[in-house]
Order: structure tokens, then C-alpha cells, then sequence
């Protein structure tokens, strides 16, 4: 058993040197075998503004050597703009490596896997955030409408973001994975500033990993618990993405300010102050001044 152990974690370096430097830090996780299909559930209504959905995933115990499915639940989003990129299960040099997920202010790469629930395998159709409210695609996401009130419909978007409808395998990658290189807007979203899932959403995973019934090898890849209607406990974070940009837009002040003097000492602004000065024309006081009236008499 100590052998086994040990040649896992040899191949698990050399999975760690083969994985992208683009991919999100995190413990990565590798499988010598591939995780059951996604299950097919029913998302609970959301009940309240600002929740967001986090569909329900494949984890891997290294104590049991078995995969468990964490159900699908809402969370409040960690601050403002902020969206859920899932994690996945990528193929790579042999074995099956998860990718954990993040929340950040854009929609990344999450191996063209269909979570469904807007996750359609490629961006998220299920909402957008407008000003400080986030409005849900109810062609896509159900919600509960005494409650929350932005709400559009789009279901084109929906078909857009489809990489293999009706494909539920759980991984990208290798033999029989799904196959979707990420595209330059999902390229874009691992530049930006990540946030890693809530202490809450690990919580929320530690319950389903002590939960024997989540076990592929107790529930045939057929979970009873696909996903929790009540939403979990809220975490604030600072809009790291947000505060990012700032350093930036600063460092531009200062040159445009140390361009000003070059334009102020342009010879067209200095033209007007080389006209004579008026000063130089004779001042009417210079006139003699009219001799009395009684000195004119006298002559």
C-alpha cells in the first residue's frame, strides 16, 4: 500500500509539470480512472437577489480511491460582479486531473463540460450582472419571482454557449472527453484576478465527502443528494478584480501630467506676451497744463 501511494505521487509531479501554467493554483487532484457521467437533476428556485449557482460536480477521495458527487447549491455571490467559473476534470499525460473552481469578474475555461443550468460548456448563459443586481435568464435558471424581480429571457444565448448538447461526460480530454480547446475569451478570463471557492463551499464539500450515499461506488453514479435547495451561509470579499485595474489608470496620470509643461512652453502660447507694451506711448499727463485765466489778463 506504501508503494502505491508513493508511485502516486510521483506521477502526480510529473501531471503537475505537464499542466498548464494558465490553469488556476490550486491541489490538483489526479485519477488513473475517469469520473462517472454527469447525473440529470432538477435546480431548486432560487429564493432570493444575488445567488448564485454552483452546479454539482465529481470529487475524488484519495481515502476511499472513489469519486463523490457534491450537490449543486446556491451561494451568495463574494462581492459584486462577481461570477462562478466550475471546475472540471481534465485529461493530462495519462490520468484525469481536476481543476478547482474560482469566482472572478469573468467566466473561464471550464473544459467545454455540460453542467447545464446556463454551464452549457462554453461562457455562462444563465445571467449577467447589471449595476449592483444580478439578473437571472429565466430560460435557463429558474427563480422564485416574489423574491427576485430582474429577470430576461434569452434563449439564444443558452444555444450559443452549447459545446455538446446532451453530452454528459464529466471530463475534457482523452478518450472519450469531451473536445474543446479554450477560446480567446475564456483565454482572457485566467489573466484576470481569481478568488477561490468560499469557505463555505468547502464546508458544503466536506459534508457530501462524509456522506457515504455520495460515493459512486454505494450509489452506481446515481447520487440520491443531486442539490440542496438552502442557499449557503454568505462570505464577503474584496472586488480584487475591480481594484486591480486601479494601479494602472494612476500610473497614467503622471505622464499626462509631465506632458503638460511641453505644451505650455509651445512658442505659439508664448507669442502674445512679445507685443510692445503699451506703457511705451506717451501718458496724457505729459501735457502742459492751461495757465490761470487772471496770468492771460495780465499780459
Amino acid at each position: 500500500m506504501q508503494l502505491l501511494r508513493s508511485m502516486r505521487w510521483i506521477m502526480l509531479a510529473l501531471v503537475v509539470t505537464l499542466v498548464p501554467a494558465s490553469s488556476h493554483a490550486g491541489v490538483f487532484i489526479s485519477v488513473g480512472f475517469a469520473p462517472p457521467v454527469l447525473p440529470v437533476y432538477e435546480q431548486p428556485v432560487c429564493p432570493a437577489p444575488n445567488l448564485m449557482w454552483p452546479p454539482g460536480y465529481w470529487a475524488y477521495s484519495y481515502d476511499t480511491e472513489d469519486y463523490y458527487w457534491v450537490p449543486g447549491a446556491w451561494v451568495p455571490a463574494p462581492y459584486e460582479g462577481a461570477l462562478w467559473t466550475p471546475g472540471y476534470w481534465g485529461w493530462s499525460g495519462g490520468l484525469f486531473v481536476f481543476h478547482e473552481g474560482y469566482w472572478g469578474p469573468h467566466v473561464g475555461y471550464y473544459g467545454g463540460v455540460n453542467y447545464g443550468f446556463g454551464y452549457g460548456g462554453i461562457g455562462f448563459a444563465g445571467g449577467e450582472w447589471r449595476g449592483g443586481v444580478f439578473a437571472y435568464n429565466t430560460a435557463v435558471v429558474r427563480v422564485d419571482e416574489r423574491f427576485v424581480h430582474t429577470t430576461f429571457v434569452d434563449r439564444e444565448r443558452v444555444d450559443r454557449g452549447f459545446v455538446a448538447r446532451g453530452n454528459r461526460v464529466a471530463f475534457s480530454g482523452g478518450p472519450g472527453g469531451i473536445n474543446h480547446p479554450p477560446s480567446s475569451e475564456e483565454r482572457m478570463a485566467e489573466h484576470d484576478q481569481h478568488v477561490a471557492k468560499t469557505s463555505f463551499q468547502a464546508q458544503h464539500e466536506s459534508v457530501a465527502k462524509a456522506d457515504r450515499s455520495s460515493f459512486a461506488k454505494s450509489n452506481g453514479g446515481r447520487p440520491r443528494n443531486l442539490a440542496v435547495a438552502t442557499p449557503l451561509a454568505e462570505e464577503r470579499h474584496n472586488p480584487a478584480p475591480a481594484a486591480a485595474a486601479r494601479p494602472m489608470a494612476q500610473a497614467a496620470r503622471p505622464m499626462a501630467q509631465a506632458a503638460r509643461p511641453m505644451a505650455q512652453s509651445a512658442p505659439a502660447r508664448q507669442a502674445p506676451s512679445a507685443r510692445p507694451a503699451p506703457a511705451a506711448r506717451p501718458a496724457p499727463s505729459a501735457k502742459p497744463a492751461p495757465k490761470p485765466k487772471e496770468e492771460r489778463e495780465n499780459r
